[in-house]
């Protein structure tokens, strides 16, 4: 059978672009190399409990338009990230809020942690950061960036801060009131069933083959439909013609265990470079869960290599300056579509992957409507 799209990738940018355009009459094949769909953001059921496979997914937007579309796939709750960090035993809550600074300082008022933080700079004697550590203690001070930013980020990066450029870290939230909500977005929350439903929901009707590898079947795939949406890695495409871009791996320990209630918190950081993972998620927390058994998951972040799971673009001023040489050759294309966190290499949160997907179809068919 000849389709109108192959779409490389289950995750949510191909399963939207494949709804979408499956809603306009047109074929889709969706192939994904894992043994399921949903990419990033598939959930499985383990001890009545909704396993968030690879991460933590916390749906939130200011995007009105975003949040009611993905409100016809599943009814959220209303779940508010409010992650909690664990330095040495020391427990402070994130974002930098009223309440850390309390923790931290003793202080009550925001003007006598404004004082604090505005001491701990001035004393720094920092006025052009070098690096991310100057650049952190630039922007909150000593305290904070030793308990807090420090060791977190050497594990996330792979480096230590000293050796990491500024720009990473343009700015810090700091609030200075009494609210642990993590995310400022008008709407969050979490999908009641998991996340898995949705993009079944959305893949309904439409051709999917799952343990299929576009690489090890290129030929036959790239015949088989008028046009590809790609959401692999861009530079495997093309066959990493200008060299490698950089990315970080993650790997994941999940524990069942024998108790209704291990930590108390869905997310718990985990800041003091000692400890090897950066956070442990507690998966029932995200659904109010009151199940006799818990699962949590370790988070380790990993240095990438060929042939390992890309999670998060590296991109610094190295690697989107050979990105754009690849976003030169996608541009010449017509017959290819590149999309999401990998086929964009950029970091994309899930309500900036469907607005990416949204607007990339709704260009494809009013392009397909000009052309016939």
């Amino acid at each position: 059978m000849k389709y109108d799209y192959l779409i490389v990738g289950s995750g949510l940018f191909g399963s939207i672009f494949a709804y979408e355009a499956n809603k306009k009459g047109k074929t889709c094949l969706v192939i994904d190399k894992r043994s399921h769909v949903g990419g990033n953001i598939y959930t499985q059921e383990v001890e009545g409990i909704h396993v968030h496979k690879y991460g933590a997914h916390i749906f939130h937007t200011s995007n009105k338009e975003v949040w009611d579309y993905i409100q016809q796939f599943a009814q959220f709750n209303r779940y508010t990230n409010s992650p909690i960090a664990n330095y040495k035993g020391e427990i402070y809550n994130m974002p930098f809020n009223m309440n850390t600074f309390n923790k931290l300082w003793g202080v009550v008022t925001p003007e006598q942690a404004k004082e604090k933080i505005d001491e701990q700079i001035k004393e720094s004697g920092i006025t052009e950061p070098q690096n991310l550590e100057e650049q952190a203690i630039s922007l909150v001070g000593k305290d904070i960036y030793e308990k807090l930013v420090k060791g977190y980020t050497q594990k996330q990066w792979g480096r230590p801060c000293n050796e990491l450029p500024s720009f990473i870290i343009k700015r810090l939230p700091v609030r200075f009131t009494y609210d642990n909500n993590y995310f400022n977005d008008l709407y969050q929350g979490i999908p009641i069933g998991g996340y898995t439903q949705i993009i079944e929901k959305m893949l309904e009707g439409i051709d999917v083959k799952v343990n299929c590898d576009f690489f090890e079947h290129r030929k036959e795939l790239e015949e088989i439909a008028d046009k590809i949406v790609f959401t692999g890695m861009i530079d495997q495409y093309y066959d990493y013609c200008y060299g490698e871009l950089e990315y970080r791996s993650l790997r994941f320990e999940e524990e069942i265990l024998d108790t209704d209630n291990y930590q108390g918190n869905a997310v718990v950081n985990y800041n003091e470079y000692e400890v090897p993972y950066t956070r442990i998620i507690e998966h029932k927390h995200f659904e109010y869960g009151t199940q006799p058994k818990t699962v949590i998951t370790k988070e380790y972040p990993a240095s990438w290599h060929k042939g390992d799971e890309p999670y998060y673009p590296m991109n610094d001023e190295k690697n989107n300056a050979l990105y754009e040489k690849y976003k030169a050759l996608a541009q010449k294309e017509d017959k290819v579509i590149f999309g999401g966190r990998l086929g964009m290499y950029k970091y994309f949160d899930m309500h900036h992957v469907i607005e990416e997907a949204l607007k990339c179809v709704k260009k494809e068919m009013i392009s397909l409507r000009c052309k016939g």
